[in-house]
C-alpha cells in the first residue's frame, strides 16, 4: 500500500467502502468509529484521496443530514445524485433523514472488515 494512503487516511477510506448503498454516514460519525481526530480530519481525506482509489465519498454527508458544501460554496450535484440513484432522498430543504438512511454498522463487520484491508488495496486498480 502506498505510503500516502497509510494511517489514518486508509482507515478512512476502509471505513466509507464498507457504507452499504443507500446508506450515509457522517463525517463525525467516521471519525469516531476509526478514532480520527474528527469530522474535519475524514473532510480531509476524502478531497485528497487518489484518483485510483474507488470508494463511495459520495455517502458521507454533514451532521446536519446535508451535502456539505464545496469550496466554491455550492452543494455537489453529482454527490446528489449519485445518493438518488441509490434510493437516498433529501427533503425539500436538502436534508437526508439520518433516521432513516444513516449506517448503523456492527463492531463486528468494523473489525472483520479491518482484517481484509489487505484484500482491499489489493483490489484497488493501479495500487499495489
Amino acid at each position: 500500500m502506498p505510503t500516502e494512503i497509510d494511517g489514518v487516511y486508509s482507515r478512512i477510506y476502509r471505513c466509507i467502502t464498507s457504507i452499504p448503498e443507500g446508506k450515509v454516514a457522517t463525517y463525525g460519525q467516521i471519525a469516531k468509529l476509526i478514532d480520527a481526530s474528527g469530522a474535519r480530519q475524514v473532510g480531509y481525506a476524502l478531497s485528497a484521496t487518489p484518483e485510483n482509489i474507488d470508494i463511495p465519498w459520495h455517502r458521507v454527508i454533514n451532521a446536519k443530514g446535508e451535502i456539505s458544501q464545496r469550496s466554491d460554496g455550492e452543494a455537489d450535484s453529482e454527490q446528489q445524485q449519485r445518493l438518488l440513484a441509490e434510493g437516498v432522498v433529501a427533503n425539500k430543504h436538502g436534508r437526508i433523514d439520518l433516521s432513516h438512511y444513516r449506517w448503523q454498522p456492527r463492531i463486528e463487520d468494523l473489525l472483520e472488515d479491518e482484517a481484509d484491508d489487505e484484500d482491499f488495496w489489493r483490489d484497488q486498480p493501479g495500487v499495489g
